[in-house]
């Protein structure tokens, strides 16, 4: 009898810990979260049951889900397997060290589009790593693929009818580089297995320059649209998802009756027909969903609409943008409806990065669709990057919204994102001191107060990306600026602390090469054509020697260093205490022959050597000792 209690007892204890333990870093941040105390083994008894409904969820309640924990065991109620499928992902994230906390959660999204979209048109990404984007952002509840398989350069997807669009010589870039039908089912069927939706798209009659290459004629003719049908066909044999995306931006229609005829296609075979807008102009009913993809997409009520506006990676620094994704309403709505479905970030592969996984680095896809996944998940948003726009707010709830969003996501860093490829490290202890805007004149040598010791604060900011005037200017998105000025000079300031003398990796740039743009490279011994200049400890950092498209403005040319996500940081000496960082930011014209978007910014984040997080670095704005201005060819400022 005495034998039988202690085992009873033992097994109490084994089951039971009533030690309260961290929260754990939930991604994205459920509705309902209610920890009762205690935690319970993992792989304890589970039970799964079906639902006729979820009260407390009041849309998408086929994404619904209970997940109740307690000291018997583990509840999951769902409506629909994929709500099944979401709450075994909050289970995964629940178990730390082999425990899961009692708890009873109760969780649905507020939009039903989650998604992300890759250009493979352009540049090929290999099966393996559109694999790994699907596990891991499905882990995080991202439930739709978009996969734009066709443009000018290439056509990717295989296609038996017609191998003449796959041949090398109708392929301006990777040329032979296509994907089997037989990968693409298996990538479907891949998607489905982590309740993802995959939507192939062939992109017509724009951007359809590979497709007249290869068939000699274009696809608003008789020939082409027999052509497109039949490669109709070939997409409903290869994908089993009920979308196809057929495109219609960024072209001058002269075959009034194609995208009709391509929808009724589409629908006549039980497929629903996607497009994009601004493209063809659709009234209700005449396409099953539209993707906004420019502040001109406008959604049309009785038609679905998915918000790619101001979501299109390609164009995003490494700091800032991601706040803006973060912080903003999806299409100022706080919660979907029958008519705003929910969004997409897209990454176009608009310039050549042989590199795959500098195309992940530099585009900050990882961790920019992250910040999506929560913010659509959970809904709300305070601004639609019009507001703060990039800039990360120094107090207030979007701050501290943000900055646990950074932490949880940053959790996985160890775990599911450890063979991710992302640059992206905390920027929660980022602090500046920006200075007035003195007027250049337009001479960008010219030197200024803080470069003699004079130093004079507007405000401070926070993160390690500050645009000053963002790419797409205030009108779109907002920066440090309202009403950014042409000819000014501006300096950013801190002191970073170091608890020890010890080499580190400076991540910096002061332009961000979007990879879309034909800008040629910086000059050499520059870091862009602005004459930005870097001191720390008065010493100046000349920046690398930049390799890659030599200073040429061909879009089909290997693109290089530039931006500091793709390179290895710049090895710095910190020394023990308190280390003085100085940073010069001049611009001109907002649009010149170099730079057509000329990014008013700076990218400046302390990291170890390798790129990761550095401990035990912390800033501070607020003081400084002026010092006067020794110009030592350049290379240093102070005494």
């Amino acid at each position: 009898m005495l034998k039988e209690f202690a085992k009873t007892l033992l097994a109490a204890m084994m089951l039971v810990s009533c030690a309260k333990a961290p929260e754990p870093a939930l991604l994205p941040l459920p509705k309902q979260v209610e920890y009762t105390g205690g935690s319970i083994r993992a792989g304890a008894p589970e039970t799964l049951a079906f639902v006729e409904a979820i009260p407390e969820a009041r849309l998408n309640e086929n994404e619904a889900y209970r997940l109740t924990v307690t000291t018997k065991g583990i509840l999951i109620e769902a409506v629909t397997e994929q709500g099944l499928w979401n709450a075994r992902q909050t289970l995964k994230q629940l178990t730390q060290r082999g425990r899961i906390p009692c708890c009873r959660i109760v969780d649905w999204p507020s939009f039903r589009v989650r998604g992300w979209m890759m250009d493979v048109g352009r540049t090929y990404i290999s099966l393996a790593e559109l694999k790994r984007e699907v596990d891991i952002f499905s882990q995080f509840k991202v439930n739709v693929f978009h996969l734009h398989l066709t443009e000018n350069e290439a056509w990717r997807l295989e296609s038996r009818r017609y191998p003449q669009l796959n041949a090398p010589e109708s392929m301006l870039r990777q040329p032979g580089k296509f994907y089997t039908q037989a990968e693409m089912q298996e990538l479907d069927a891949y998607c489905r297995e982590r309740g993802v939706t995959l939507i192939p798209e062939l992109d017509m009659p724009g951007h359809s320059s590979a497709f007249e290459r290869a068939m000699g004629f274009g696809m608003q003719t008789p020939e082409g649209k027999t052509v497109l049908k039949g490669l109709l066909d070939e997409v409903f044999d290869t994908f089993g998802g009920p979308y196809v995306h057929i495109g219609t931006d960024e072209v001058g229609f002269t075959d009034f009756l194609l995208i009709k005829e391509m929808v009724a296609y589409i629908r006549a075979h039980g497929r629903k027909a996607l497009s994009w807008n601004p493209g063809w102009p659709y009234h209700a009913g005449e396409i099953d969903g539209q993707q906004l993809w420019s502040s001109r997409g406008q959604a049309k009520e009785g038609i679905p609409a998915v918000d790619c506006r101001l979501h299109y990676v390609n164009h995003f620094d490494l700091f800032g943008d991601i706040v803006g994704v973060h912080s903003s309403t999806i299409y100022g709505q706080l919660e979907g409806s029958d008519d705003i479905a929910g969004s997409i970030l897209a990454l176009w592969n608009d310039r050549y990065l042989p590199n795959e996984e500098n195309i992940l680095k530099e585009n900050n896809l990882y961790a920019c669709v992250l910040a999506l996944a929560d913010r659509a998940w959970r809904g709300g948003g305070y601004q639609y990057f019009d507001g703060f726009g990039t800039v990360l707010p120094d107090d207030g709830p979007a701050r501290e919204d943000f900055l646990d969003f950074e932490k949880r996501m940053l959790a996985y860093r160890r775990t599911v994102l450890k063979d991710a490829p992302m640059a992206y490290v905390a920027q929660r202890k980022a602090r500046w001191a920006i200075s007035p805007a003195y007027p250049n004149g337009g001479d960008l040598e010219k030197a200024f107060p803080p470069e003699k010791g004079q130093w004079e604060t507007d405000r401070i900011v926070a993160g390690s990306g500050i645009y000053f005037r963002h790419v797409w200017g205030p009108s779109e998105v907002m920066g440090y600026y309202a009403d950014p000025q042409p000819d000014q000079t501006v300096y950013a300031r801190t002191k970073v602390w170091s608890s020890r003398r010890r080499k580190v990796g400076l991540l910096f740039e002061t332009q961000n090469y979007s990879r879309s743009e034909r800008d040629p490279m910086p000059p050499q011994g520059a870091w862009d054509y602005r004459r930005s200049r870097i001191w720390i400890n008065r010493s100046e950092v000349l920046p690398p020697e930049w390799v890659g498209n030599a200073g040429r403005a061909d879009s089909q040319e290997p693109f290089g260093n530039a931006n500091c996500a793709g390179r290895t940081p710049i090895p710095i000496m910190l020394r023990k205490g308190w280390n003085t960082v100085l940073i010069k930011l001049p611009v001109g014209a907002f649009s010149t022959p170099e730079n057509r978007l000329v990014k008013w910014m700076f990218t400046c984040a302390f990291t170890t050597p390798d790129g990761r997080e550095a401990a035990d670095i912390r800033y501070d704005a607020g003081f400084f000792r002026p010092r006067p201005l020794q110009n030592d060819k350049r290379k240093t400022y102070g005494e």
